[in-house]
């Protein structure tokens, strides 16, 4: 896998809530969720039921896209990440080694059992106006 630049890598695992987009039949859908970033994988880990409409959405179309912003309004100081990928449930040895990662995150996350998901990246884009005023970072996954 090609190297992530780690001003990217550096900014997501600071934050902790991203939005994701779905769709389904032409219409377009956001939420907001908790996650953990698993590096070594190059993996968000999220939890959510499989009732809500982004969980139905994404088990139907896995093609997914999201954001993380950083709140400012000075312009000078805009970061942000915008990313598409695959999305899907995480079972057996995988969704132990997210389950772990999640709990140390967000122990309080104990006190129910958790659906996990993945979203599996193949572009992150960063702008970053701390580098220059519209300054992007581009990470491709290779096919």
């Amino acid at each position: 896998m090609q190297e992530i630049d780690k001003r990217i890598t550096r900014f997501i695992r600071k934050h902790h809530i991203f939005t994701l987009a779905t769709s389904a039949d032409n219409k377009p859908y956001v939420c907001t969720c908790f996650y953990v970033y698993l590096e070594d994988r190059n993996w968000f880990v999220f939890t959510s039921d499989h009732e809500t409409r982004h969980i139905r959405e994404l088990t139907a179309q896995p093609s997914v896209a999201g954001a993380i912003a950083l709140e400012t309004l000075a312009v000078g100081k805009i970061q942000g990440i915008q990313l598409t990928g695959i999305s899907r449930e995480l079972e057996g040895e995988e969704y132990e080694v997210a389950l772990k990662a999640y709990l140390t995150r967000f122990p309080i996350a104990l006190l129910k059992k958790l659906n996990l998901w993945v979203l599996e990246p193949d572009l992150l884009k960063m702008t970053h106006n701390q580098l220059g005023f519209g300054t992007k970072l581009i990470w491709k996954k290779e096919d």
